[in-house]
């Protein structure tokens, strides 16, 4: 999608960014950044009860979460919980092989998809429209975040690295996949200490690469789907 399309199609998702509570952007000049609120670190349940409340729920309401709730998930997917980690990059707060980071988080909201950059805590406009139905069926397609777990193996570097088998393509399969797993439990934890619904599963691996403009590089692995649980 050209730019001058995305800025037209953002346009009429106004609404949709007010709903969220996150501040008004004026998309008719260019489209900018979501910069998400501070997130917080403290609240909701103990880890304790967290892991006994947790489980995958599928029936998730359309209702829009809060912008503050938006930012506390993201940030405890893979947020940065401290300025300095292996390699000289930030630590995350899942962990992942020789701190390569190669997974990135595709938010689907109802006005378009963003990519999350950890270091500035913001949402990056990637492409406008609603693609959140190419996480699966169901509520999936109608809840308000659907995030897409997308590997970028390019940074699995083998130079200076302590294991030497970090280029080996079935090695890289195991830690993506695995990197994974550790986000989206966090996910999981996070909805139970707030009492929010989360869904792992499959999605749509054809289309989603090229609706996202990813690169040969990136792969689209997984979606999770979370909101508030659905009325009875």
């Amino acid at each position: 999608m050209k730019r001058r399309t995305f800025v037209k199609s953002a346009a009429t998702a106004l609404p949709a960014f007010a709903v969220l509570g996150i501040p008004s952007i004026d998309f008719a000049q260019e489209p900018q950044p979501i910069a998400l609120p501070k997130p917080e670190k403290d609240g909701g349940k103990s880890v304790l009860a967290s892991i006994q409340e947790r489980k995958t729920m599928r029936n998730v309401s359309p209702d829009p979460l809060p912008a503050q709730t938006l930012s506390n998930l993201l940030w405890a997917a893979f947020g940065v919980n401290r300025p300095e980690g292996m390699r000289g990059k930030p630590g995350r707060t899942a962990a992942s092989a020789s701190n390569s980071q190669e997974i990135d988080l595709y938010v689907a909201l109802p006005q378009g998809v963003y990519l999350y950059e950890a270091v500035s805590h913001r949402l990056m406009p990637v492409v406008a429209g609603d693609l959140r139905a190419r996480s699966g069926r169901g509520a999936a397609g109608t809840a308000p975040v659907n995030i897409f777990y997308v590997v970028d193996l390019a940074r699995y570097v083998v130079e200076g690295q302590p294991d030497r088998a970090i280029g080996d393509p079935e090695v890289q399969k195991s830690y993506y996949f695995v990197a994974t797993g550790l986000i989206a439990s966090n996910v999981y934890l996070f909805a139970a200490s707030q009492g929010l619904a989360a869904w792992f599963h499959n999605c749509d691996k054809v289309n989603t690469p090229k609706e996202f403009k990813l690169r040969p590089e990136q792969r689209v692995l997984f979606a999770q789907t979370v909101g508030y649980p659905a009325k009875a």
